[in-house]
């Protein structure tokens, strides 16, 4: 059964099982979180990273312990404790046989790889893959984000139609590249000075 782009997490970040919404509920986007646990961890990481953000009503929380084929960039609503939830591709250097799950992080330039760590988002910009979001890396892990240009932005192999035909997604070259019909919908509510965080958690 391929999961719905938007699904309400079940199971805490490390699970991989989702209550799959049926589409036409899930355009409403955001949904109660199901569990505790990834709104804890957004509260957490919000406090944590206070000092650099401008906004911490919102909070993106990408676990890379999940395969490309689930949801796996959550989009957490702190005031109202509500989530959507996205399909999101990993680095073709973090997983450079294209088995769908992200192997290795990297920091280095060149590396086509993931970064683990916090970023805070810049600024929306329309690019060379349409509407995007700059992102800055704010651990030693990920300091190279600006200058790799690591962004949010979408792509033609995320998506539904990628799952019914490979199984997973397809792979950016380090970029949280979300499908074209997400994009819209997840920079609405991620705008500038907001927290992303990507890990296996």
């Amino acid at each position: 059964m391929t999961p719905n782009r938007r699904t309400v997490l079940r199971t805490g970040l490390a699970g991989l099982s989702f209550a799959l919404w049926p589409r036409a509920a899930a355009a409403a986007g955001y949904r109660p979180l199901a569990d505790g646990k990834i709104l804890d961890t957004a509260q957490r990481l919000s406090r944590q990273y206070a000092g650099q953000l401008r906004h911490r009503d919102h909070v993106a929380i990408v676990n890379y312990s999940a395969p490309s084929w689930q949801p796996r960039l959550h989009l957490v609503d702190l005031k109202q404790q509500e989530v959507a939830s996205y399909l999101v591709a990993h680095g073709r250097g973090s997983d450079p046989d294209h088995t769908g799950w992200l192997q290795d992080f990297s920091n280095k330039v060149g590396s086509k790889a993931s970064s683990r760590g916090a970023y805070v988002t810049v600024e929306q910009y329309t690019g060379k893959y349409g509407r995007s979001i700059r992102l800055e890396g704010v651990d030693a892990e990920n300091s190279n984000a600006y200058r790799r240009a690591i962004v949010i932005h979408p792509a033609w192999y995320v998506g539904d139609d990628m799952l019914r035909k490979y199984g997973k997604l397809g792979r950016s070259e380090g970029c949280f590249a979300l499908s074209s019909s997400d994009i819209g919908d997840a920079l609405d509510r991620l705008g500038p000075g907001r927290l992303v965080y990507a890990g296996k958690l």
